[in-house]
C-alpha cells in the first residue's frame, strides 16, 4: 500500500507493508534469518549457561578477565547498541559469548543471523544457483538484518571475491550503524584494512580480548603461550632460589644473589618496566627470570617466557610454507605481549637480521613502556648500543648483575641453574 501523503513529501508515492500484516512480515523474516544461522544448534550457548569465571582452577586474573567479557556482552545483548568485537584463542568463549548473545536477541524477538564467516560466503555463492532466492536477495537480507554475529572472522578464504562481499557487508553496516558483533583469533592488523580501519573505530566498536586457556582442553593446556618454553623450568620458583651462603662465597658476591632477588619478588608481585640481570652462565639468573613467570603464571597471566635462540627459531619458522602462522602475527605477538621474558640474550655473534629484529623489539617495548625481563651473560658494553641505550634509562630499566659463579651445588645437593 501507499500512503496518503502531499506531493513532495519524502515517501510519497513509496511502497509499505499494511500495518495489519507488518507482525507476520517480521515473523517470517525472523524464522527465515533463523534457519540461516542454524541457532538450533547453539540453542545450549547462552548467558545461563556459561561459566563467568571459567574452570576451577584458573587464576583470578584470567578469571577476572573472562568475568568481565561476560558482564559485557550480557549489556551488549540488552542494548544491542554499537558493535561488539571478541578477540581470543581457540576455546576461550569467545562463540558461546556470542551465541549467547544472538540467543538472547532471538528471545527478546529481535531477527537474528548467525554465522561464521566461511558460511556466510558458501550461502553467498550458493545463491547464484538457487531457485529460492538470487544473489542480490541473499545479499541483502544478510547486510540488512537487524542483528548480525560473525563468527571465526579471519579464516575466510581471502579471494579477491570474498574481501569485497566481507567489506561491502561490514561498511553497509558501519555507515548504518547496524547493530554487529565479530569474533576472531587473528590479530587485526592481520585483516583487510578497510575492514581493520572500521572495527576499530572507538565511537562505534567495543573491544574484548579473551587471554585465557582453551576451555575444551583443561587438562593438557598449562595455559602457557604458545612460544613460551616455561614448562620446562616448572620447578624454578623464589622458595627453591639459592642464595648459596653455605658455599663460602664472598660477602658482595652474596648480596648481589639478595638484591637480585629481591628485584625479581618485587617485579613477580608487580611488574612494571624493565628488568634486566646480567651473570654468568650458571649464576642462577635464568632461575630468578623462570620463578618471575612461573609466578604471574600461578596468578593466572601467564608470560611469554623464551630464550633469545629460542626466539628466532619461532621466527624463522615462519617462513616455512608448511607455517600456519605468519611472520608478522608472530613478531607482532612477541612484541605486544603483556610480560616478556627474553631469557640468554646476547647480540655479539649474531646476524644482521637478528640484531636489528632484537633492535625492532626492543624499541617497541621500550616506546611502549611494556613490562620486560632480560637476562645476559653479556657486559653492557658488549650490548647492541641502540638496545644498551634503552636499558641505561633508568626511569624504565633496573639492571642487576649477580657477580657470584657459576652454581655447582652444596655438597649432597643437586645444582640448580
Amino acid at each position: 500500500m501507499r500512503r496518503d501523503l502531499p506531493l513532495g513529501h519524502p515517501d510519497f508515492g513509496k511502497l509499505e507493508i499494511c500495518t495489519c500484516r507488518q507482525a507476520d512480515v517480521m515473523r517470517a523474516v525472523r524464522e527465515r534469518l533463523f534457519s540461516l544461522s542454524h541457532l538450533d544448534e547453539l540453542k545450549e550457548l547462552t548467558f545461563e549457561t556459561f561459566q563467568p569465571r571459567g574452570r576451577i582452577g584458573l587464576g583470578d586474573w584470567q578469571a577476572n578477565m573472562l568475568e568481565d567479557a561476560y558482564n559485557t556482552a550480557r549489556q551488549y545483548a540488552a542494548s544491542l547498541h554499537g558493535w561488539l568485537l571478541l578477540q581470543g584463542g581457540y576455546g576461550c568463549g569467545k562463540t558461546h559469548l556470542a551465541a549467547a548473545i544472538a540467543n538472547f536477541a532471538v528471545g527478546m524477538g529481535v531477527p537474528t543471523l548467525f554465522l561464521t564467516v566461511p558460511d556466510l560466503l558458501d550461502l553467498l555463492r550458493f545463491s547464484f544457483n538457487s531457485e529460492d532466492t538470487t544473489f542480490e536477495d541473499r545479499f541483502n537480507e544478510i547486510r540488512n538484518a537487524p542483528l548480525l554475529v560473525l563468527d571465526d572472522f579471519g579464516t575466510q578464504n581471502a579471494t579477491a571475491w570474498a574481501q569485497e562481499k566481507l567489506f561491502q557487508i561490514v561498511n553497509y553496516r558501519y555507515i548504518n550503524r547496524l547493530p554487529l558483533v565479530v569474533t576472531t583469533n587473528v590479530p587485526l592488523d592481520e585483516l583487510e584494512e578497510r575492514i581493520r580501519s572500521r572495527l576499530k573505530d572507538p565511537e562505534l566498536v567495543s573491544v574484548l580480548r579473551i587471554n585465557v586457556p582453551d576451555y575444551r582442553r583443561p587438562t593438557d593446556d598449562t595455559g602457557h603461550p604458545e612460544l613460551s618454553s616455561l614448562g620446562l623450568l616448572a620447578k624454578c620458583s623464589f622458595a627453591n632460589f639459592s642464595l648459596r651462603e653455605d658455599e663460602g662465597l664472598e660477602a658482595d658476591k652474596i648480596r648481589s644473589l639478595e638484591k637480585a632477588n629481591k628485584a625479581a619478588v618485587a617485579f613477580a608481585e608487580r611488574p612494571n618496566g624493565w628488568l634486566v640481570i646480567t651473570g654468568s652462565y650458571g649464576c642462577g639468573k635464568t632461575h630468578l627470570a623462570a620463578a618471575i613467570a612461573n609466578h604471574r603464571a600461578g596468578m593466572g597471566a601467564p608470560p611469554i617466557f623464551v630464550t633469545a635462540p629460542d626466539l628466532f627459531d619461532h621466527l624463522r619458522a615462519t617462513f616455512s610454507p608448511t607455517s600456519t602462522v605468519s611472520y608478522d602475527r608472530r613478531f607482532d605477538e612477541i612484541r605486544t605481549a603483556p610480560l616478556l621474558i627474553l631469557d640468554d640474550l646476547s647480540t655479539k655473534s649474531v646476524s644482521t637480521w637478528v640484531r636489528e629484529k632484537l633492535y625492532q623489539l626492543f624499541n617497541y617495548r621500550y616506546n611502549a613502556e611494556l613490562p620486560t625481563v632480560i637476562t645476559t651473560a653479556e657486559t653492557l658494553e658488549e650490548i647492541d648500543a641502540r638496545i644498551r641505550s634503552r636499558m641505561l634509562d633508568a626511569r624504565l630499566c633496573t639492571i642487576y648483575a649477580i657477580t657470584a659463579p657459576a652454581y655447582h651445588g652444596a655438597r649432597g645437593k643437586r645444582g640448580k641453574r
